[in-house]
């Protein structure tokens, strides 16, 4: 293979190509080819070849033409929709949620599958639930796998991607230890071996989305806060304001000390943010000091509970809501102290719902907590992709994989299952459950 300047072959050079052209049609098109080269800084022939290569791989199709000055009209280009799927999965708090995406992110079909009882977290369980809804989402759209890029997952914890067999989750929070999720993922069969598995951290899955399409496109430093039944975040710096392979990285924000000797946080420490501002926690103290959603089917009935009883001026209520906004505003002070971000945007089911009525007060004590100078450079608002941001992110992995390899798929082998460990399978035939 013939080496060029740096040490990149020529397939090298032609695969950044290939990357260039297609994202910046992805993300600016639909354009013409004579478009194409100013925009990626490739030659007229370089435009042509590639252009031509990804016609004939179906990744390209004619949008229409345009009328040029004095000359000939020019045709222009966009990413072919049904050229490619994605499936994205988010483990949440109170449910699993599955998506499945054409290569523009256009939703096709969804699954979503409760966990019960609130707050359960055996493994084999959700295993099983991801099983399901991918059949599910693909029996819907009465599509196959030959097109499928990936799978990619947002989950709670630290997700340890390097590990020798898969992806590993450390969530500490609803216990998980070194759970090897990847490898049982792929022990159902749900999908070929050929199709990759991409796990990663929920709050990033979420920041990569607002980052792409959302509130957070056209900053290059930002942090993406996910507030549901806990709160984490995800930390972008220097990233493209035009969107594209914006890296974020997981923060385990949740678990800084805002009150020493405070609160049991449910990973155990005392005086997480976490304790104070995760839904689960308001829910906590509403009921401590005599509030309560009665029988409420789940957390996200329950809060909705809570924030109609402020609205209508219950006292308990808007004092639990009042202290979570302070709690909220001084975590949100010492990431604006430490990274000094342009933008901070508040997403995930919990901060969607109360952001509307809690955000003026969040802005005043993240200000009042924090340095002059950092706080009059950043904007704090809700992020705008809604509760399906953590499924889209996710679903962001395996394109972001696509676009990496100039639109040609990467074969993973499949990985051995741990042993030890007891697959959805087997949960279903009969054998006990395994919690983490």
């Amino acid at each position: 293979m013939t080496t060029g300047r740096g040490g990149r072959t020529v397939r090298d050079l032609r695969r950044g190509n290939r990357s260039a052209v297609l994202q910046r049609l992805y993300f600016g098109g639909p354009m013409s080819r004579q478009e194409l080269g100013p925009a990626t800084g490739l030659s007229s022939g370089s435009v042509s070849n590639v252009v031509g290569e990804l016609v004939a791989d179906g990744l390209l199709e004619e949008a229409g033409v345009v009328d040029s000055d004095g000359g000939r009209p020019r045709t222009l280009l966009r990413v072919a929709p049904g050229s490619a799927h994605m499936i994205g999965v988010d483990v949440g708090e109170t449910r699993v949620r599955v998506e499945l995406f054409d290569l523009t992110l256009t939703e096709l079909a969804r699954a979503e599958l409760p966990l019960q009882p609130r707050g359960c977290y055996d493994v084999g369980p959700i295993v099983d639930h991801v099983r399901t809804g991918i059949a599910a989402v693909l029996a819907e759209a009465g599509v196959g796998t030959d097109r499928l890029l990936g799978v990619g997952v947002g989950v709670p914890g630290i997700v340890d991607r390097e590990a020798p067999d898969g992806a590993v989750v450390h969530g500490q929070t609803i216990g998980w230890d070194a759970v090897p999720l990847e490898a049982l993922l792929r022990a159902t069969g749900a999908v070929p071996p050929e199709v990759p598995y991409i796990i990663d951290n929920g709050a990033r899955t979420l920041g990569q989305a607002e980052m792409w399409f959302g509130a957070g496109r056209g900053a290059r430093d930002a942090v993406v806060v996910l507030f549901g039944s806990g709160v984490g975040a995800s930390l972008i710096t220097d990233g493209s304001p035009d969107g594209g392979t914006t890296e974020g990285t997981p923060l385990e924000w949740g678990h800084l000390t805002v009150s020493v000797r405070g609160r049991r946080c449910r990973c155990g420490a005392l005086g997480c943010l976490e304790a104070y501002t995760g839904a689960e926690s308001l829910l906590e103290r509403w009921a401590e000091r005599g509030g309560g959603a009665g029988e409420a089917a789940d957390e996200e009935e329950a809060l909705s509970a809570l924030l109609a009883a402020a609205v209508a001026a219950d006292a308990v209520a808007l004092e639990v809501l009042e202290e979570s906004a302070e709690y909220l505003g001084a975590g949100l002070s010492d990431v604006i102290n430490l990274f000094r971000p342009e933008r901070i945007l508040i997403g995930g089911w919990a901060g969607l719902l109360l952001g509307p009525h809690i955000l003026p007060a969040v802005r005043e004590h993240a200000a009042r907590y924090s340095l002059r100078h950092p706080a009059d450079r950043v904007t704090i608002d809700l992020g705008s992709l809604g509760p399906d941001a953590v499924t889209v992110g996710a679903a962001t992995l395996p394109l972001s994989a696509f676009f990496a390899t100039g639109g040609r798929p990467a074969p993973r082998p499949p990985q051995p299952e741990p042993p030890g460990w007891r697959t959805s399978l087997e949960v279903r035939a009969g054998a006990p459950a395994r919690r983490a």
